[in-house]
């Protein structure tokens, strides 16, 4: 049963070694689905290429019914699964930076890595703004620690929030998702044939 690692199926030495494991078949994944690419990430947010949006959505969607289904089959003990800590304000703050940069640069850091190993020079000049901003974050952190710690909600989750069943949630999440598709493909028509029409 999992989590391999909590359950002491796999050696707590491996956990690095499955991390940087992960982490390449992730990068590579990223790039496969073209998010080495500033403009397919900042498309998302002027309306003609919604690539991000579909794929985190169907990652999303596969990582929730599968486990929800390993719960169901016994494969997963999901109350050793780490969950993050939710700090209400800090984190809204926290999404709003990052989805400024996200618009200004077109990359956010994960992504920003997957374009630097590739070779593109903007995910450098990304990776490098990256790097200051933790550095000034760092040195700037005791100005605002105490809002840093603050709103917490402890180790929360939507259902928990809401009081929705995990089943439900998921059915109206996919619901969403799919709706979101065909909404955002209708987007992406209109948006094209206008930079068409008003292409000189």
């Amino acid at each position: 049963m999992g989590p391999l690692i909590p359950n002491g199926i796999i050696g707590g030495g491996w956990d690095f070694v499955i991390a940087l494991l992960i982490g390449i078949a992730f990068g590579f994944i990223l790039e496969a689905s073209g998010f080495s690419s500033s403009r397919n990430l900042a498309g998302v947010f002027y309306g003609y290429n919604f690539l991000v949006l579909r794929v985190f959505f169907t990652a999303l969607i596969v990582a929730m019914v599968g486990i929800m289904y390993f719960d169901y089959l016994g494969w997963l003990d999901l109350s050793k699964i780490f969950i993050l800590p939710t700090y209400l304000g800090p984190m809204i703050v926290g999404g709003v930076i990052m989805g400024f940069g996200f618009i200004l640069g077109g990359y956010c850091p994960g992504t920003s890595f997957t374009g630097l190993a590739i070779g593109k020079l903007d995910a450098l000049f990304f990776t490098i703004g990256l790097y200051l901003g933790i550095l000034v974050f760092s040195l700037a952190f005791p100005l605002f620690e105490d809002f840093y710690s603050s709103g917490s909600l402890g180790n929360i989750t939507l259902t928990e929030l809401t009081g929705i069943p995990a089943s439900y949630f998921a059915l109206a999440f996919t619901v969403v998702a799919l709706a979101a598709f065909w909404g955002t493909m209708l987007i992406e028509k209109r948006v094209r044939k206008n930079m068409k029409q008003y292409k000189f």
